[in-house]
Formats: structure tokens, C-alpha cells, sequence
């Protein structure tokens, strides 16, 4: 098999790409979100193992809407900002979102690797620096999770480890689907993302409630859109739960 050598530069999508993605991407932001999302870089540094090489951080959340994809982009960025080579992974197969967010095209992508398909040497460089590389979900597989848990995933993974310094990949929600759990005994930890007044207690322990079960190595927390003071959960409506499992669940009976 060959190794997996990302070589030539993504084109964007968009005729102004840095434009459309003001309101995600990391250098866009706010002073005080683009300092916490340093200190986010910082704590990981000291939480992940030192004796490995290239640790693969799953980014994930307890329901849709909670600002995962957008959290795993941003962590991505800023670990290439200090200079490390990094790929940002869409492992959310079911409805990715990360070459939406970054305005780029979703295929090919992780399905075509996972399936052996096209060449080895896709060209997965970002637009924006030279070392931050990311990795679209490609084409909607029927068995999202599946894929995710295969060996086949194992070997894409191995190789990618042997050429970049971190790998973020971004998961489904735990309380939606399996695919998380799926894919965390071949990360090295998975990242919790919160939002204030939208998630729920009761599913914010389900999550953490399944992810132990599972044995899955919990780095950290990221609540977003926290205010100052103490941190509360406010109550998650009905209406919005509801379509938020329908997503999953009608891409499910697609499949099918």
C-alpha cells in the first residue's frame, strides 16, 4: 500500500472564501474567542500522552447544534498556527458540514480512502496555510459507522500518523448515533463540546454515561457561547430535538 502523501492545494469553492467563512474560522474571531481557543491548544498539549507521536483527537457533543464542527475546525487552525503539520478529518458521515464551513468541495474525501478508491496521493492541503490539511468526508456511505469501526479505517489512520504532528477529526453527537463510540478505541482521546443554554443536563449525562461504558478517553470539555459567571444548562426544547434526531434518523431509513 502506498503512503499517504498529501501533495497539491485544495481550490475553494467560493470566489471569496476567507469572506464566507468569517463567522467560523479561528483568525475571524473575536480577541477573547480566539484566546480561549489558544488555551483549548494549550491544555490538550499537557492532557495527551507525550510518548505518542501524532494524537488523533475526536471532536464530538451529546446532540446536533452544539458547535462541534466548528470547534474541531478552530482546534485544527491553531495547532497549525504554532507550526505543526495537522489534519482536520469530516468523520461525520451522515451530515458533514466541514467543506461546507470552509467553502471547499466534499469529494473526494475519508469515504473514498476507506473504500480504496482514487489515488492515494489526494491533494488535502488547506488554502490557507501551507501545513493544515483537511480531509472532506466524501461521498455519504450506507454504513457510516461501520466504516469508522473497520480495520480499514485503523490502516488510513496509521498512515496518516506517520505524516502529520495531530489529526482532529470530527464525530456525530453520542446521543444520535454510534459512530463516535465507533471509532474511539483508534483515537487518542475525544473532545466534549457543550452550549450554554441549549444542552440539556439529562443528555449531557447520557453522553458522558455512553462514552464511559464505551471506555473512551475523555480529554476535556469546550462549552460554547458561555457567559460569564457560573456556567448553567438551560432547558432544550421539544421541536428542536425531535428534528434533530429526524436528521439522522431519515438519512438511516436512506440508507436502507
Amino acid at each position: 500500500m502506498k503512503r499517504f502523501m498529501p501533495i497539491k492545494k485544495f481550490i475553494p469553492q467560493s470566489a471569496n472564501p476567507v469572506k464566507d467563512i468569517k463567522n467560523t474560522l479561528h483568525k475571524n474571531l473575536e480577541f477573547t474567542a480566539l484566546e480561549q481557543y489558544k488555551l483549548i491548544r494549550a491544555n490538550l498539549d499537557f492532557t495527551l500522552p507525550e510518548n505518542e507521536k501524532c494524537p488523533v483527537i475526536g471532536v464530538t457533543s451529546s446532540i446536533r447544534g452544539e458547535g462541534k464542527s466548528t470547534t474541531a475546525v478552530n482546534l485544527a487552525y491553531v495547532f497549525a498556527e504554532k507550526g505543526s503539520r495537522v489534519l482536520l478529518i469530516d468523520g461525520d458521515l451522515r451530515i458533514p458540514s466541514i467543506a461546507k464551513k470552509l467553502q471547499i468541495h466534499s469529494a473526494p474525501g475519508l469515504t473514498d480512502l476507506l473504500r480504496g478508491k482514487g489515488k492515494e496521493s489526494f491533494d488535502f492541503q488547506s488554502y490557507l496555510l501551507d501545513n493544515w490539511f483537511v480531509l472532506p468526508s466524501g461521498d455519504i456511505p450506507p454504513n457510516p459507522s461501520e466504516l469508522l469501526g473497520s480495520s480499514r479505517m485503523e490502516n488510513v489512520l496509521k498512515q496518516l500518523k506517520e505524516v502529520f504532528d495531530y489529526i482532529i477529526v470530527d464525530l456525530p453527537p453520542v446521543n444520535i448515533v454510534s459512530d463516535a463510540v465507533s471509532i474511539s478505541g483508534l483515537i487518542s482521546g475525544m473532545i466534549v463540546v457543550i452550549r450554554e443554554d441549549y444542552t440539556e443536563k439529562k443528555e449531557l449525562e447520557r453522553c458522558f454515561r455512553q462514552l464511559k461504558l464505551s471506555n473512551v478517553n475523555v480529554l476535556g470539555c469546550v462549552m460554547n457561547e458561555a457567559k460569564s459567571g457560573k456556567a448553567t444548562y438551560g432547558k432544550y426544547r421539544k421541536s428542536r430535538n425531535y428534528k434533530y434526531y429526524r436528521s439522522y434518523e431519515s438519512h438511516e431509513k436512506d440508507s436502507e
